[in-house]
């Protein structure tokens, strides 16, 4: 039986080892961490239970696929339930607009800005769904070994198709005028950590798939798909063994004989990498002739994603709001206009998630948990280090734009536990380069043929999934590029040979 070895136990690490193991792989992950899930991780700390990174569940059936895949019913492992309204988004004058995906819901919310600006919403809907069902089946669910792929006519035809030179913000001008029915279409390209206004206006399906198919919520919060995917990894006969970081593929010619693990080899024949791809190719491959195009100068120059800078509060008080929530600053265009040059906002939106509104595993009895989300520069444009006195400065701030929300007057004298997540932790623990919250920008330069493949050209037997390898961020999308790379090992190997 053939040996793979994955490195990492992140979302795309565990769901690459299920399949594999159901495909007659032995399954070996090794992961730096001392528990699972990447970026999707948990900080437990006097009952409060912190989901660390993502949190919004979108696309379900691509979370339900993964168990159905290894021959299990994916109720046993979660529970999910549908979010109505889905995100409550606040505006600098007052204002706010309840997003749901039942349709009268939306309606009455829309026709608030008049039945001409409802019209082009729907018209947005419709025209957006056409071009989320040509990315689906056309670039999504396929995997580029050669050019070929995707410089054939038939390729080249439906990327025409798709058009997608103009930004997210510009495609929605063309269906909305109000500003504010602009921002709700267009800050979504923020989850993948990519300006409205510059990234490529194919991520306006990010919107288009919350309203069609729902936002869900699952039971114990998001750490809960990293556990069930855990859970049935081990029942599969998968081995994890954490605390051990891999310091270098291995390599015999131009093919992968395993791992180095506290400078010891641990073999196998395949080599399937969940660590983020930068980071893997400037430290896990020791020999530049052996990375191809993507050698250390390469990935030094390459565009990365914004970061995050993330309070975690635990309050021994019960305070009303939404389980997800957007709050504009008063300029979003500059906000947004400062994360591309590298300026920390001083007036940033921010994202606020509370599953404790509707959970009450998540804290302890008569109390509360609140994620406070704002997108930041990354460390490869940044002027900020994020040292100690920078840390406590950004947390008065945002904890002061908190306090200002009608019913949290008081929330700085009600917080238990208090942690924080800075670019610099996203670094340091997730070995993301630059402290790239989402890893590679994903504009057009950086996606589909021209992102990182889930199979290495220049050296056999090693593949890659993860949110720098195609086909990108967010925890859907990374389910399937495991689904893709699990692919790849397939065509070029029989388990048992």
């Amino acid at each position: 039986m053939k040996k793979v070895i994955i490195v990492g136990a992140g979302t795309a690490g565990l769901a690459s080892g299920i399949r594999l193991l159901k495909d007659g792989f032995d399954v070996e992950i090794y992961e730096k961490n001392e528990k699972p899930g990447g970026r999707m991780f948990r900080i437990e700390e006097k009952g409060f239970q912190f989901d660390v990174g993502p949190t919004i569940v979108m696309m379900p059936e691509l979370y339900r696929e993964v168990f159905e895949y290894s021959g299990a019913n994916p109720n046993d492992y979660l529970d999910m339930s549908l979010l109505n309204p889905f995100n409550t988004i606040y505006y600098p004058d007052g204002t706010k607009l309840e997003i749901s995906s039942e349709l009268p819901s939306l309606i009455r919310q829309l026709e608030q800005f008049g039945p001409a600006e409802t019209k082009g919403y729907l018209d947005y809907l419709s025209s957006v769904y056409e071009r989320y069902q040509r990315v689906k089946n056309h670039f999504l669910d396929k995997s580029y070994r050669s050019a070929w792929g995707f410089f054939n006519p038939k390729s080249l035809y439906q990327a025409y198709k798709l058009k997608t030179l103009n930004s997210a913000y510009t495609s929605i001008s063309r269906f909305v005028k109000d500003e504010k029915l602009r921002q709700a279409l267009s800050f979504q390209t923020l989850y993948i950590g990519v300006s409205p206004y510059s990234g490529p206006s194919i991520y306006t399906i990010i919107p288009m798939i919350e309203l069609l198919y729902g936002v869900w919520y699952i039971k114990g919060g998001m750490y809960q798909m990293t556990k069930a995917l855990e859970r049935r990894f081990l029942e599969m006969g998968g081995v994890i063994n954490y605390n051990s970081p891999v310091e270098e593929i291995l390599l015999v010619g131009n093919k992968t004989a395993g791992v180095l693990v506290n400078g010891k080899p641990r073999y196998g024949e395949i080599v399937l990498c969940n660590a983020d791809f930068p980071y893997a190719m400037k430290n896990l491959i020791k020999d530049e002739s052996k990375k191809g195009k993507y050698k250390t100068s390469k990935i030094d120059t390459m565009k990365y994603s914004t970061s995050s800078f993330i309070l975690y509060l635990g309050l021994n008080k019960k305070y009303k709001t939404n389980v997800h929530s957007i709050r504009f600053a008063e300029d979003f265009k500059r906000n947004i206009d400062e994360l591309d040059n590298g300026t920390l906002p001083m007036d940033p939106s921010f994202y606020m998630y509370s599953p404790s509104q509707i959970d009450p595993t998540i804290a302890p009895n008569g109390k509360e948990l609140i994620y406070v989300l704002v997108p930041v520069p990354n460390m490869q444009k940044g002027k900020s280090e994020w040292t100690t006195d920078e840390v406590e400065t950004y947390k008065n701030l945002v904890l002061n734009k908190i306090e200002k929300i009608k019913g949290f007057e008081d929330v700085k004298d009600h917080i238990e536990v208090l942690k924080t997540f800075t670019p610099k932790t996203f670094n340091y623990k997730f070995n993301l380069e630059y402290s790239a919250t989402f890893g590679l920008k994903p504009i057009l330069t950086q996606s589909v043929y021209f992102r990182p493949q889930n199979k290495f050209k220049t050296i056999d037997n090693l593949y890659f999934a993860g949110s720098s390898n195609h086909p990108g961020a967010g925890v859907p999308i990374v389910l399937a590029s495991a689904q893709l790379a699990c692919k790849e090992i397939l065509k070029d190997h029989k388990p048992n040979e």
